[in-house]
C-alpha cells in the first residue's frame, strides 16, 4: 500500500472519530448541564449515541439537545475553513491529510443527514430538533447548509 493511501486512511479514520467527539461531545456538555445524562452507548462499528433522560426534560430541551451537536460540527467547520490556509502549511502530509478530511467531515456530515439521510435511518437528531422548528423548515435549512458549505469548499480548494 503506497503512503498516500496510507494518509487517505488515516484521515478517514481520524476524521470520523473527530466527528464522533464533536457531535457526542456536545450532546453530553448538554445532558450534563441540564442535569439529564444517563448513560453512553458503544454500538460498535455505528459509532457512539448519547442518551439524555428526556423524559426529564421540556421539549425545548430535548430539541436543543439534538441541535447543539449539528452546530458544533458545523462551529468546528468553520473554525478549520478559517485556519486553511495554515493548515496548508503544515509540513507533515500526514497532517494535511487529517485536517482535510475532518474538514470535510464537520463540513458535510450533519447537512446532509439532517437534510435527507435522517429519514431512513430512524430520525436521530431530527425527532429533537423538529420540536423547535417544523421539520421541513429544518430539512431545508439543513439542505441550504449543504450547499452553503459546498461552495465554501469549492472556493477554499
Amino acid at each position: 500500500m503506497n503512503s498516500k493511501k496510507i494518509r487517505q486512511y488515516v484521515g478517514i479514520i481520524v476524521a470520523l472519530l473527530s466527528y464522533y467527539l464533536i457531535h457526542e461531545g456536545a450532546h453530553l456538555v448538554y445532558a450534563l448541564s441540564t442535569g439529564t445524562f444517563k448513560t453512553i452507548n458503544l454500538m460498535g462499528f455505528v459509532g457512539v449515541q448519547i442518551v439524555a433522560d428526556i423524559d426529564r426534560m421540556t421539549s425545548t430541551q430535548v430539541g436543543w439537545f439534538c441541535l447543539v451537536a449539528p452546530l458544533a460540527t458545523l462551529v468546528t467547520a468553520i473554525v478549520l475553513v478559517l485556519a486553511t490556509k495554515r493548515i496548508c502549511t503544515f509540513k507533515s502530509p500526514l497532517l494535511r491529510a487529517v485536517m482535510y478530511y475532518v474538514t470535510l467531515i464537520m463540513l458535510f456530515l450533519d447537512p446532509v443527514y439532517l437534510s435527507v439521510l435522517y429519514k431512513f435511518v430512524g430520525g436521530g437528531d431530527m425527532n429533537g430538533i423538529s420540536l423547535l422548528v417544523p421539520e421541513l423548515a429544518a430539512r431545508i435549512s439543513f439542505g441550504i447548509l449543504f450547499l452553503l458549505n459546498l461552495l465554501v469548499f469549492v472556493l477554499i480548494r
